[in-house]
């Protein structure tokens, strides 16, 4: 059995000890959930109380009680963390983003090259977007014109989410780019490659220094395609998280407003075709009601990759790392970066350099 040990026990911690859980009860892995930290020793004893293990006291107590450590603690605190995990050669598995700003980002990315690891760039597990990948990827359409990406979410600081830290720029590095947002770069960098500059605007409106709520950038390619992200943070709370993909190519049009399943509509000048995936096959193991399954089953399918990697490894199997790494994560990272040096000058084109990390 792979003894794992969460370090933060907020939100997105509370929701990778539910999905272990689920998988561990359901026979998905043979893992378990040992060992809980957290600034707050109230949430790290809450979330060990619900999901299993016990809380300890201190990062290095954890790591010594664990063959696996989750890093879900605020983007401030994932450097500490990893370098704890990193020095006791524990595999990691962090979330996104690596770092609040892009030095610390690539020292955290070192770091995790030393040791098996997997970054939670959760929308690279979705069936939507691997097809989206796939098509573009072919040229079966010709090449991409232009892209639109809309993403918005109540602001994170209420509601289901209580990540107070958020509004903290010391905590977070910014606001709905890099926490929220470095999702959506992270897809199309995946899916379009790397732009060649980026120019983006901000603003802050609820008060937050540092944080913004809303971002405008747009990325621009060699063979003069451009791709244009709207990211925001609003107070709708009634409003559900959302995502609406549009990809135009020479010979199709292909969008979605779903970040899972799909579908992923594409059409051509002859018809229109759907595509929805359907759930793994290892979903109907689970246990939970049905209107939990589809996000255990997204969150599920990294974590489960992951620790099946482990397994291999245990075994003796050279699984190599998880998918995404800590190299992919920081390419993300750098367009982040661009994009807040554009907004800072004004909009101005800022040039990418895929090697920098300054």
């Amino acid at each position: 059995m792979i003894r794992i040990g969460l370090v933060g026990c907020g939100h997105i911690g509370t929701v990778h000890a539910y999905v272990i859980q689920q998988l561990a009860e359901a026979g998905v892995v043979d893992a378990a959930l040992v060992a809980t930290y957290d600034a707050d020793p109230k949430r790290a004893a809450r979330v060990a109380r619900h999901h299993g293990g016990e809380p300890v006291a201190s990062v290095e107590e954890l790591v010594g009680a664990v063959d696996a450590v989750w890093v879900c603690t605020w983007t401030g605190a994932h450097l500490s963390a990893v370098e704890v995990a990193v020095a006791a050669d524990r595999p990691v598995f962090c979330e996104k983003p690596l770092g609040p700003d892009l030095a610390s980002a690539a020292r955290v990315a070192d770091l995790l090259g030393r040791v098996p690891h997997q970054v939670g760039l959760v929308l690279r597990w979705s069936p939507v977007f691997e097809r989206a990948a796939e098509i573009i990827a072919s040229g079966e359409y010709g090449r991409p014109l232009a892209t639109a990406f809309r993403d918005d979410q109540y602001f994170p600081i209420q509601g289901m989410y209580g990540s107070t830290w958020r509004k903290d720029v010391e905590h977070a590095g910014g606001g709905t780019l890099i926490e929220h947002s470095i999702h959506d770069i992270d897809v199309l960098h995946w899916l379009l490659g790397e732009p060649t500059s980026v120019s983006a605007r901000t603003a802050s409106r609820f008060g937050h220094p540092g944080i913004e709520d809303t971002a405008a950038v747009t990325f621009a390619y060699d063979d003069g395609s451009v791709a244009q992200l709207t990211s925001v943070w609003h107070q709708v709370l009634s409003r559900e998280s959302g995502r609406y993909l549009e990809v135009f190519c020479e010979r199709a049009a292909l969008w979605t407003a779903d970040d899972y399943l799909g579908p992923l509509h594409v059409q051509t000048s002859d018809s229109t075709h759907e595509f929805t995936a359907p759930l793994p096959e290892w979903a109907g193991l689970l246990t939970v009601p049905e209107v939990f399954t589809h996000s255990i089953a997204h969150y599920g399918s990294a974590a489960k990759a992951f620790l099946d990697r482990l397994a291999a490894r245990a075994a003796g199997r050279d699984a190599g790392q998880g998918h995404p790494a800590a190299t992919e994560a920081l390419a993300a990272h750098r367009l982040v970066d661009r994009a807040y040096r554009s907004a800072a000058s004004g909009g101005a084109p800022i040039a990418v350099d895929e090697a920098s990390t300054t």
